[in-house]
């Protein structure tokens, strides 16, 4: 029997968990390459999951902190759903993948890892990217590292971040200020009245 070294997973099961919420906190980053963030909008962010199933993973979220789609307003979902098409779009031109699977789970038994911030995952898929090694040997391969993933979709999405967050993240790392009216969270959540 052949062994693989991973160590590296090693981080993922043996680091604490991190306090706060990665879909709150990070489009705040002052690197939003580390925190892989690829676009912030006003009502919505994309970002590369930390733990991808396949290269170009990706997360989209609203900016609003709920676990409850009921939660999002008529303007949330309709930016979420142009978001989540035009990030559909970017993945199938850059990736050129054989096929994207989209979903979201809610809740924890469904298989949510952050079950308290509803978010949809874009995933991109080719035929043969799964073999033996996670069947037989609970191993995936990764292609490509998530730093050159990101590198290779952050500029695509210059046209999903909004005109205030692309003035504020031109070039790596670029900081992107609180929106006014948003982000989004547990502290700020507007009424439903217009």
């Amino acid at each position: 029997m052949e062994v693989l070294w991973a160590p590296w997973r090693m981080t993922l099961l043996s680091s604490p968990k991190p306090k706060g919420c990665i879909f709150c906190d990070l489009p705040a980053s002052a690197n939003l390459r580390r925190s892989l963030v690829l676009a912030v909008t006003r009502r919505a962010l994309v970002m590369l999951n930390k733990y991808p199933y396949n290269s170009g993973h990706l997360l989209v979220a609203p900016r609003r902190h709920t676990a409850d789609l009921e939660q999002l307003t008529p303007a949330d979902r309709a930016e979420l759903d142009a978001v989540l098409r035009r990030s559909v779009s970017i993945v199938r031109r850059e990736l050129r993948p054989e096929g994207v699977n989209v979903g979201m789970n809610l809740g924890t038994v469904a298989g949510a890892g952050i079950a308290e911030h509803l978010h949809w995952h874009v995933v991109p898929r080719w035929a043969g990217d799964t073999n033996f090694m996670p069947v037989i040997g609970s191993i995936k391969v990764m292609p490509q590292h998530l730093l050159a993933t990101y590198d290779r979709l952050h500029a695509a999405f210059t046209q999903v971040r909004s005109p205030r967050s692309r003035a504020r993240t031109r070039g790596r790392g670029a900081r992107v200020a609180p929106v006014p009216g948003g982000p989004y969270n547990r502290s700020t959540v507007p009424s439903r009245s217009r």
